[in-house]
């Protein structure tokens, strides 16, 4: 199905259909033989749906990101510093240090670099 989306760039249809589309995206992105498009698609769908399908794809015993995680997750992604990030949407440096210490726990990651890796191969982040 992803295949035959690829060429024409259809993202739409895929949206439509909601939480049970993000997460048969995510089972596709997962597999080593995935095509990019599926990642791309998954990362057209609103965070809380990408959080969502991710959580189920682990047996449900993975909490989702927060959407203020998943903000701090992409600007961690740019490479920007805890302070750069703090900076920029407004917390202090204590609080996107805890956002980046529960973002970490969650991916089961234990860097920055692992954490944009894990997250881009998860389809939660666009690649880029």
């Amino acid at each position: 199905m992803v295949a035959l989306a690829e060429p024409e760039g259809h993202v739409r249809c895929f949206l439509d259909e909601g939480k049970p589309m993000a997460r048969l995206l995510y089972d596709s992105a997962s597999r080593p033989d995935a095509s990019p498009y599926a990642g791309r698609l998954l990362a057209a769908f609103p965070a809380k749906q990408q959080a969502e399908a991710y959580a189920k794809a682990e047996g449900g015993g993975v909490e989702p990101l927060s959407g203020r995680e998943l903000e701090v997750l992409g600007l961690i992604a740019q490479g920007l510093s805890n302070k750069e990030i703090a900076e920029r949407i407004f917390l202090s440096l204590r609080t996107v240090k805890w956002h980046t210490t529960n973002i970490f726990a969650k991916l089961g990651v234990g860097n920055r670099t692992e954490a944009a890796a894990k997250a881009r191969a998860l389809g939660i982040l666009p690649s880029g």
